[in-house]
């Protein structure tokens, strides 16, 4: 999977893997249009702990395509078409979280010659 995502030969979409979020690390990740992409195994199938991360990752603005490792060995290009898909659908209404801006020089308090 990652040979087909680096380097920008995925579409020019630039991925990065084993990616740090808060305290979470995704396995690949496109920032530019907050996508983490998510190869499990078996042993991810209805936990709360996924479940609770997810949530954090969503609350933060990321969308979550999870992938079984099944489904990559038998139909890798179906997966990628699947990534492709979200990648080309518009970002959550809300949007990523956003810092208040920083404020702009000289404002706050004025000076008095």
């Amino acid at each position: 999977m990652w040979s087909a995502l680096r380097g920008r030969k995925f579409d020019n979409f630039k991925f990065r893997r084993q990616f740090p979020i808060g305290k979470f690390i995704a396995d690949f990740v496109c920032l530019e249009h907050r996508l983490i992409v998510e190869v499990d195994g078996s042993q991810h199938d209805e936990s709360i702990r996924d479940a609770v991360r997810g949530l954090w990752l969503e609350s933060q603005g990321f969308r979550i395509l999870r992938l079984w490792n099944r489904e990559l060995l038998l139909n890798l290009d179906g997966a990628l078409l699947s990534i492709l898909a979200m990648l080309k659908e518009p970002p959550h209404p809300s949007g990523a979280p956003r810092l208040p801006p920083s404020p702009a020089r000289g404002e706050g308090e004025s000076c008095k010659s």
